[in-house]
């Protein structure tokens, strides 16, 4: 079901300069229209951010492609993602071998997203709690990645961040956002650059914006 639509989309990320085969092969692989709710799937594989509910969005197809191939990884890469929400950017994550380990704020949609996990098989650590403070318990993480925008980014996770290590996460205001790609180089040195230009959800939390 959807084989054509997920190969046109498929065409769709290319065009918008997706070349990392390994992001574009675990697209083809996860079905994105089962990550979405019913009456919305004939849109699934559009490339548009869609309601998951929750005031929450499953983020633009484009988007999740972006921020996975910004994260450069190889091997087996221990993740860290802030933002559970639909499980789609985590299902994207394991197809491609990685260990990941990820934060829902909200607990009908970590429930949710924990049980179609299960029924899919989607092998992922997943938990309910505040992400900008990120899973001390489970530090440090090759990757970190945010996908939700905050209005800078949470000192607990850059401490939580393997040196050699990368962060892909949203920063501005709660309109829209410049995407950040960190690299930790030493206990206390960055790199850092930027990508403007794009809208998220707000991240909410400690080290977030304040709920309202």
């Amino acid at each position: 079901m959807y084989e054509t639509e997920r190969e046109d989309l498929i065409k769709v990320l290319r065009g918008k300069g997706i070349i990392d085969e390994n992001v574009l092969k675990a697209f083809l692989k996860v079905e994105r229209h089962l990550f979405v709710p019913e009456i919305i799937k004939p849109h699934a594989y559009s490339d548009v951010a869609l309601p998951i509910g929750h005031e929450q969005t499953i983020s633009q197809p484009y988007t999740v492609a972006f921020m996975t191939q910004a994260l450069e990884l190889n091997g087996r890469s221990k993740i860290l993602e802030i933002g559970t929400g639909s499980g789609f950017q985590a299902a994207v994550l394991v197809e491609m071998g990685m260990k990941v380990y990820s934060i829902e704020r909200n607990f009908e949609i970590h429930k949710n997203t924990q049980k179609l996990f299960d029924k899919l098989g989607i092998r992922a650590a997943l938990i309910y709690g505040d992400g900008t403070i990120g899973w001390e318990e489970a530090a440090p993480y090759d990757r970190i990645i945010v996908t939700a925008g905050g209005p800078e980014v949470p000192n607990r996770l850059l401490s939580q961040l393997a040196v050699g290590g990368k962060m892909v996460i949203p920063v501005g205001d709660r309109n829209c956002q410049a995407m950040q790609i960190i690299t930790k180089v030493s206990g206390k040195e960055y790199s850092k650059k930027e990508v403007p230009n794009f809208k998220f959800v707000p991240l909410i939390g400690k080290q977030g914006w304040k709920s309202e």
